[in-house]
């Protein structure tokens, strides 16, 4: 009996010490995960600032308009006009699925079988799909209704992000989409994973089958500023060279006609990210989605008015996703923690939506564009991450402190190459507060989070939407007589979690999201009695061989990895705050300022003195050789031998971002942009990061990447060139063979 008890509490510690492993590295792939993305939104905030705020006096006006530009903006019936199908021949050779019109279950069985098969659809046949479904999404409400029949119950996946093998998982255990088995599919089908076209063809190949049994719902990521940065529209090019581009236009109009929600028997409300407290279904239901073809901003009064014939030419008053909070709200945020918040109050609504306070701003925000919705004051003269100037020129006042707002703006201006607008100018793309109230209605169904604490906080972990508590799910249920919230948005490891007391449930459904043996994915089965049933599952096989013990340590090597990434591109700023622990230069500091100074830098809320070990592999006495350990980060694989570290540093750092913006400016999606687009590009990063490249820095930069001599630059050879590869540590290192 003594040996059998002896035997279960070492096999308890055993399964503690695995979870622990297991929570930590799901916090690092989280925390890594929701700063890109609320970089990327910062980073298009700060482009509709300069937007708002600027005209060009040379071709850099059109550079940074062309970022807002909606692609071609016709009527409908130009539109069915301009997507035309009919001239695109089939050739004899080509060996993958044809489709024809109206769709039956066997020609949609075999698209799935086709793409099961690693088989491509043929463009003509995508665009005729992708019409078709246009048309019909066109014809269908904000919230969908659904009814659940006796004896049938309803299937609800969440999250699939372009993994083709878990939708066809669901189908293998649930069956194929039918009257007798509806679905709802509750967004984010496309980004981050490698087959979105597909998924999205399937999913419309079934709704235009089964129109009243398949419901698509909107997600955040049904968004082409947001397909820029999380490769869908990579994809899409990549796969249809020739027609992509025609492709991705309408794919644009057909995000912004998915439903928004859809509403089960009148008692679940199901929908993409969340609520807030002031979630109206009744606004939300009547309100024209068509015209927010991005969630990221407002719309304009000339967008309002319908004015579209030169939309490039209008600035928009493009505000945070997080509605604004006040210079002193920000800096009670943390970054990545939602747990010191709930105090904060809001702006009233008619201030937030009209812009005004925006002059009342400290001249740091103003300047960050309302865009660096994670960064107070304080961080932002601290001077992480700005390679350009040191931290004592920056408080001396020698830097932005010491001038005017007007002569901020100058400087500005000169930084990016524009030139201040007039008064009158300014007031041009006012939002309309009826707009706005609409657009943060939808910002908050596509982006915002559950928080345990009572209260309504704007999301400053991502940049976008707000986390709601149980009080505000209690009231906005109760108010429309729902029971349960069923949304998707966040990874779960289980693939599902449910939180305030039961009445609201998170389901996501792509596994292996983070990588392989990170998180299972779900789905739920919903009877006329409106209990969920969860079904989980596993995609890849080679996960499912290995045991707890080896799928954690697996998972966790792959997020250590990407950690030390995060910390080889920050290392100058590392270096800094290091120093500052260090006043008499030995190059040893403590442990606990170690952890300190990554945390101020990297900001990720991470436990890093229990990732000690993990990432420093020697200490003595409690100390740390700082140096040495960050030379033991040069294991990083760097593709280039640029002399300029600093402009070096800042692409490895804003690999994403400067990605990002690439795809914005390569509006005809030609893969190819000039070298003066190039140049002026690294001026408007160098304007948004707030530090100084020089033109002789860039112009060698170019020369390098250059290889033909032709004047222009390949994005895709580009970033490639100047992505981030860490050497192999050993195959199989510290990888017991499966069991």
């Amino acid at each position: 009996m003594r040996a059998a008890l002896l035997i279960q509490r070492w096999y308890r510690q055993y399964a503690a010490r695995l979870e622990m492993r297991r929570r930590c590295t799901w916090n690092i792939f989280q925390s890594i995960e929701y700063s890109g993305q609320q970089d990327h939104i910062k980073l298009y905030n700060f482009f509709g600032y300069l937007m708002d705020h600027f005209t060009s006096a040379s071709s850099q006006r059109n550079l940074v308009s062309q970022m807002f530009r909606e692609s071609d903006m016709f009527q409908d019936v130009e539109w069915e006009r301009q997507f035309c199908y009919k001239d695109i021949e089939v050739p004899d050779v080509y060996g993958g699925p044809h489709l024809s019109f109206p769709l039956t279950v066997s020609i949609v069985t075999e698209l799935v079988d086709a793409f099961k098969n690693k088989q491509k659809l043929h463009a003509r046949y995508v665009l005729q799909l992708l019409g078709k479904t246009w048309t019909l999404l066109r014809l269908m409400p904000n919230i969908s209704h659904v009814c659940s029949c006796k004896h049938t119950e309803i299937t609800i996946c969440g999250d699939l992000h372009g993994h083709l093998e878990d939708l066809l998982l669901v189908f293998y255990k649930n069956g194929f989409p039918s009257a007798e088995t509806p679905y709802v599919f509750n967004g984010d089908f496309v980004d981050r994973g490698k087959e979105s076209m597909e998924i999205l063809l399937v999913l419309f190949a079934f709704l235009l089958l089964y129109p009243l049994d398949v419901h698509l719902n909107r997600g955040n990521h049904e968004d082409h500023i947001v397909n820029l940065r999380y490769g869908f529209t990579k994809e899409v090019l990549g796969k249809y060279p020739v027609h992509g581009k025609m492709i991705l236009k309408l794919l644009q109009k057909i995000f912004s006609c998915l439903p928004l929600a859809t509403v089960i028997d009148q008692k679940v409300l199901i929908l993409h990210g969340g609520i807030s407290d002031k979630t109206d279904l009744n606004l939300i239901a009547k309100l024209d989605r068509r015209r927010f073809v991005s969630a990221l901003r407002p719309l304009t009064r000339r967008e309002a008015d319908g004015d579209d014939e030169d939309v490039s030419a209008g600035r928009r008053r493009v505000q945070s996703l997080t509605h604004g909070l006040t210079g002193q709200s920000r800096q009670e945020l943390p970054r990545h923690s939602v747990h010191s918040g709930s105090g904060l109050t809001g702006r009233s609504r008619q201030e937030l939506h009209s812009g005004s306070g925006l002059t009342g701003r400290s001249r740091q925000e103003l300047l960050s564009g309302s865009g660096l919705t994670g960064r107070s004051r304080q961080e932002l003269h601290s001077g992480s991450g700005l390679t350009g100037r040191s931290r004592q020129e920056l408080h001396s006042g020698s830097g932005l402190t010491g001038r005017s707002v007007d002569e901020e703006l100058r400087e500005r201006r000169r930084l990016a190459g524009l030139s201040l607008s007039s008064d009158s100018q300014l007031g041009s793309a006012e939002v309309l507060e009826s707009d706005a109230e609409e657009w943060k209605q939808i910002v908050d169904v596509l982006w915002s989070d559950p928080m345990s604490q009572n209260g309504c906080v704007p999301n400053e972990v991502r940049g976008g939407g707000c986390y709601w508590g149980p009080d505000v799910t209690q009231e906005v249920l109760d108010r429309h007589k729902l029971k349960l919230l069923i949304r998707s948005h966040e990874c779960k490891q289980e693939g599902y979690e449910f939180c305030h007391n039961g009445r609201v449930l998170t389901i996501f459904s792509a596994s292996n999201y983070y990588d392989v043996g990170s998180n299972r994915g779900a789905y739920i089965r919903l009877g006329p009695d409106l209990i969920p049933h969860f079904k989980q599952f596993q995609a890849s096989r080679s996960t499912r061989e290995l045991t707890l013990r080896q799928s954690v340590g697996r998972t966790e090597r792959s997020a250590l990895q990407a950690l030390r990434m995060q910390l080889f591109t920050h290392t100058s700023a590392l270096i800094r705050e290091f120093q500052e622990y260090d006043p008499q230069c030995t190059g040893v500091i403590s442990v606990k300022h170690w952890a300190e100074a990554v945390e101020k830098v990297l900001r990720l809320s991470l436990p890093w003195r229990v990732l000690r070990a993990q990432l420093v592999t020697s200490t003595r006495d409690g100390t740390l050789n700082y140096q040495h350990w960050l030379n033991q980060l040069s294991v990083i694989q760097t593709h280039t031998e640029i002399a300029n570290t600093s402009l070096l540093e800042t692409l490895y750092k804003h690999h994403s971002n400067l990605e990002s913006i690439f795809r914005m400016i390569d509006t005809d999606h030609s893969g190819l942009i000039s070298l003066e687009e190039f140049h002026q590009t690294w001026r408007l990063l160098s304007s948004h990061l707030q530090t100084v490249i020089s033109d002789e820095a860039i112009a060698e930069l170019a020369d390098s990447i250059d290889f033909n001599k032709d004047g222009s630059i390949d994005i895709n050879e580009f970033m490639e060139a100047f992505r981030l590869v860490e050497q192999c540590r050993g195959v199989g290192e510290d990888e017991p063979a499966p069991q």
